[in-house]
């Protein structure tokens, strides 16, 4: 063991950053300052009410760690909530919001900063944030999905810059993303969930559709889910290359009694393969 060895550990990481900055500051430099220096005050006094500590503020971002995930992903919450309660009357023409991205990982420690994928993963997660929403990744959602009174739609599988693609999620309340609109954090599950099962039926996008089948394929075992999409690709060839002449029954048969042999030999009580003495 060395002194200089590197110090890791486990943190969830929250990084905020304000949409279309250059843009905002292009139209008014010194109310943009002002408005910023604001929504950071606000922001700071939300990370340390909910345990965190404010790890960086470099340009117009936020980096911010905590211990609990569950206090991380109600701060994002009550981040865009206080943001948005704090627009100026009448509405702003550009008005500020941020894109707030959560992830739970591993990182450096080096003094009080931290760097590596775990904070490079949650600067990723915020850029697939809508304004004023936010977004989290599955090691986040895995923790927090059966415990806070809000909604997730699952994005499935997005490309992230120098990252390797995961399945991330958004978070939303009463049927919009998370800071849009007014909204009490500790409202009932039952209603987020009946909001999200008609989120999910009014949907018709091809992309919404995708993330969905994608998110319920990374549940299922890895075996059950390989035979499903490679059933569903021989389906496809047969059905667009010669609808009239029916042979995917044939192979699909095959996949599916190889998948269901196997579940059933790895799910096989231990006196079956001792057997009786």
């Amino acid at each position: 063991m060395t002194d200089d060895k590197v110090k890791r550990r486990l943190t969830t990481v929250l990084c905020a950053d304000v949409y279309g900055y250059s843009r905002l500051m292009e139209a008014d430099e010194t109310r943009t300052l002002e408005t910023l220096r604001r929504y950071r005050t606000a922001i700071a006094g939300l990370v340390e009410r909910h345990d965190g500590r404010i790890v960086n503020t470099w340009g117009d971002a936020v980096i911010a760690e905590f211990a609990s995930v569950v206090e991380a992903v109600q701060c994002a919450v009550e981040i865009q909530q206080e943001i948005s309660n704090q627009d100026s009357d009448p509405p702003d023409a550009n008005p500020m919001r941020f894109r707030i991205g959560i992830n739970l990982g591993d990182v450096m420690v080096d003094g009080s900063d931290i760097y590596g994928d775990g904070v490079n993963i949650a600067s990723r997660l915020q850029e697939l944030a809508d304004p004023g929403g936010v977004v989290i990744s599955s090691s986040v959602y895995d923790q927090v999905h059966n415990k806070l009174s809000v909604g997730f739609d699952c994005l499935g599988q997005r490309p992230m810059k120098n990252i390797a693609p995961l399945t991330s999620y958004r978070v939303t309340m009463s049927g919009r993303p998370a800071g849009q609109g007014s909204f009490a954090v500790n409202e009932s599950p039952t209603r987020w969930e009946e909001a999200g099962q008609l989120r999910m039926a009014d949907r018709h996008e091809p992309s919404s559709w995708m993330g969905v089948v994608s998110g319920w394929l990374a549940k299922l075992p890895r075996p059950v889910a390989a035979a499903l999409t490679v059933s569903s690709f021989l389906i496809l060839i047969n059905l667009f290359t010669n609808p009239h002449k029916i042979w995917f029954h044939w192979p699909v048969a095959a996949i599916l009694f190889g998948v269901l042999m196997r579940t059933a030999l790895g799910h096989r009580p231990e006196s079956d393969s001792k057997g009786e003495r």
